[in-house]
């Protein structure tokens, strides 16, 4: 199975300045309870922007870099080492791998920002033609979590 995994604003923003323009505590414990057990693919960035690998599930980084490496990765350097995987991989970013890869995944977990931010990343413009919107469910809004949000659970038309 091939999903992507992605938190975006209602401009399709995912970051700017290589960090999330936002912070949502909620968004990365949905994104922990899905990954965890399972690969996460990202970008180089991507992962410079985590500063390490995300405990209990496997890390891998795709780069055209031959010569990086870090701790607790699996490096790759192709899209077709993406398919020799095994097991459930998500997606992770960023904008340059998720508009390469947006056209190849099965569904995708999308949790939409429902605001607008300033931002040098943008996910793919995606269309309700192509997924099906298997499930939606609002955000709880709280002291931790004050940005209104819902999680969508897509999956591709067959």
């Amino acid at each position: 199975m091939l999903s992507i995994i992605v938190c975006h604003d209602q401009n399709l923003v995912i970051g700017k300045d290589n960090k999330m323009p936002w912070h949502l505590p909620a968004d990365l414990k949905h994104v922990k309870k899905l990954t965890t057990g399972n690969t996460i693919v990202m970008g180089k960035n991507t992962f410079k922007s985590l500063g390490k690998p995300l405990p209990n599930r496997k890390n891998v980084v795709l780069t055209r870099d031959e010569n990086f490496s870090a701790e607790g990765i699996e490096v790759i350097h192709s899209l077709e080492a993406i398919d020799a995987l095994p097991g459930h991989v998500f997606i992770f970013g960023g904008q340059n791998l998720y508009e390469q890869m947006i056209d190849r995944v099965d569904d995708m977990y999308v949790t939409v920002i429902e605001a607008k931010h300033q931002g040098d990343a943008f996910f793919p413009a995606y269309s309700f033609e192509d997924f099906e919107v298997k499930s939606i469910e609002e955000g709880t809004i709280d002291d931790k979590n004050q940005l209104p949000h819902k999680f969508m659970y897509l999956v591709r038309k067959k």
